[in-house]
């Protein structure tokens, strides 16, 4: 029914595995002393909102894993989704890559034996390595700062923690790409059979673990001056059985948890692009070291590839 070439992109260089609870090149965390608890999941997200950051999930995922496995690692934590729509659309019309981190994603997390509350993002060079968005780009520089911002206003008197040591490089692909061709039957638009094309892919990530706290069609809510595409979609992706695990001892996961996955075709153009971060690198972005959390990041990471193959042969 489709027309389907498959494309994995973009060999890089991590700065190697570092301390679970430290920032890296690529992670960053900010954290402050709340001895007193003054500041929580939801005065953060009210922090963001009051400065160029739009929130648009934030979840107690201790309340969910307690239900779903009886026991929670972390005294607080939540997984949030976020985006400020100017930086995006600026950033579009020069880099369609925007997509792979909108919107971005954070962890916001506290423990008993330390007073503190830290929030696990993406810093300017994650950004720009995922997207491969030139980190000397300004609209990049400036997303990233008013990202520095908002955590500022949000944890005042934080810092960000030191950067971790770097021990090892990954030859993992950055991203996991397809490429494919919509053929239209009799009366179809190209965006109903994308609508048909997502739904046959919601249908296929449900059953296997995979949840959607928030799908963003761009073209309508981001790109509505930006004429150049047919549609733009990104869907925030999460699956319970690998960010449990893997929050335990890297809590700071959140920085790539929830992931993006975008699906957008540009006008005059057939060609259909499919593409996510791929999952099995935070193994070595975080400095993951448990075997068996290694073997469900990959998994995971296998498990989404190889849906998207089947539902584009």
């Amino acid at each position: 029914m489709k027309k389907f070439s498959k494309v994995f992109m973009g060999l890089f260089l991590v700065v190697g595995m570092v301390q679970s609870f430290a920032s890296s090149a690529n992670n960053q965390v900010f954290s402050v002393d709340n001895a007193k608890g003054a500041i929580n999941a939801k005065s953060i997200e009210k922090a963001f909102n009051e400065n160029g950051m739009q929130v648009d999930v934030n979840n107690d995922m201790n309340s969910i894993f307690e239900k779903r496995y009886k026991k929670v690692h972390h005294k607080s934590y939540n997984l949030a989704i976020f985006r400020n729509n100017d930086f995006v659309t600026k950033l579009a019309k020069k880099y369609p890559s925007i997509g792979l981190i909108t919107p971005l994603s954070m962890s916001i997390y506290s423990d008993d034996e330390k007073n503190t509350i830290n929030v696990s993002t993406l810093s300017l060079e994650g950004m720009a390595r995922i997207t491969k968005i030139p980190a000397t780009d300004p609209d990049l520089i400036a997303y990233a700062q008013q990202l520095d911002i908002a955590l500022h206003k949000a944890l005042p008197n934080g810092k960000y923690l030191p950067k971790g040591k770097s021990t090892k490089d990954s030859d993992k692909k950055l991203t996991t790409d397809f490429t494919t061709e919509f053929e239209l039957e009799d009366g179809m638009t190209i965006v109903e059979a994308k609508e048909s094309f997502e739904e046959e892919f919601a249908g296929e990530i449900g059953p296997v673990g995979f949840l959607v706290p928030k799908l963003y069609k761009l073209q309508d809510d981001v790109f509505k001056e930006n004429g150049d595409y047919d549609f733009y979609d990104t869907y925030s992706i999460i699956r319970f059985n690998v960010i449990f695990p893997v929050s335990k001892d890297h809590p700071d996961a959140g920085s790539y948890a929830p992931f993006s996955l975008a699906v957008y075709k540009k006008k005059g153009d057939d060609t259909v692009h499919i593409t996510y971060p791929s999952i099995d690198n935070w193994i070595a972005d975080l400095g993951i070291t448990d075997e068996k959390v290694i073997a469900e990041v990959k998994k995971t990471q296998e498990m989404m590839s190889g849906i998207l193959s089947e539902l584009t042969e």
